[in-house]
């Protein structure tokens, strides 16, 4: 056991390889994780689950710069409840969605929809009135900086959950309530992207990163 401070929640984070990027909005921890704790509990001073010990960053790729350097990632344990009682019940998991595929170079303020296909047909940000080109600077009033942080804030929640998403169209601001639904009920059509587009970091056995950029 160890004791660990917490220094940062809603931490984007996303970590695994190319086919399997799992993105998490994480409790940040000094806390020691090193490779094989992955799984294990983050426990608060009475003792309660309040996290699932999920990610290390590390200061290079190769396995012998491997370990920890003082900066763990937890997945929130509500986060974990909701996906493990999902595949109990049904032998799989889902993820929301919002029906979005974001502009991976735009650089202005808040994440940018992408010009072209850049809203699912049907999806839930169709059905809400969202457009391409529009820019989410906020969601449930929280301030949007980086695309990775849009994605795990959705992949927080839960199908069916409500999101508000402040909204910038032209020289206009507006909030537009979107409900999600799982990725399973979306189609992006001919654009082949998903909505989710964030820079990979560390896994829990030291697969190679660099440290994450920190949150706003």
């Amino acid at each position: 056991m160890t004791t660990g401070i917490v220094s940062a929640l809603h931490r984007p984070v996303t970590a695994g390889d190319t086919e399997s990027t799992a993105f998490i909005d994480a409790i940040q921890t000094d806390a020691a994780i090193n490779p094989g704790n992955s799984g294990g509990p983050l426990l608060n001073a009475r003792g309660e689950v309040i996290g699932i010990n999920s990610a290390i960053a590390s200061l290079g790729s190769s396995a012998s710069q491997s370990g920890s350097v003082g900066l763990g990632f937890a997945i929130p344990s509500n986060q974990a409840r909701r996906t493990a009682e999902e595949i109990i019940a049904t032998g799989t998991a889902t993820y929301p969605v919002v029906g979005v595929v974001l502009d991976g170079t735009y650089t202005g303020e808040g994440v940018k929809v992408a010009d072209e296909g850049g809203v699912a047909s049907g999806g839930p940000a169709d059905l809400a009135g969202i457009e391409s080109g529009d820019v989410i600077t906020a969601i449930d009033g929280r301030p949007i900086t980086r695309s990775d942080e849009l994605v795990v804030a959705i992949r927080a929640k839960a199908p069916d959950e409500d999101v508000v998403l402040t909204v910038r169209r032209g020289e206009s601001e507006q909030d537009i309530t979107v409900t999600l639904v799982a990725n399973t009920e979306v189609s992006y059509g001919d654009s082949g992207e998903p909505e989710e587009s964030a820079p990979e970091q560390s896994g829990p056995d030291g697969d190679g990163g660099m440290l994450p950029d920190p949150s706003e």
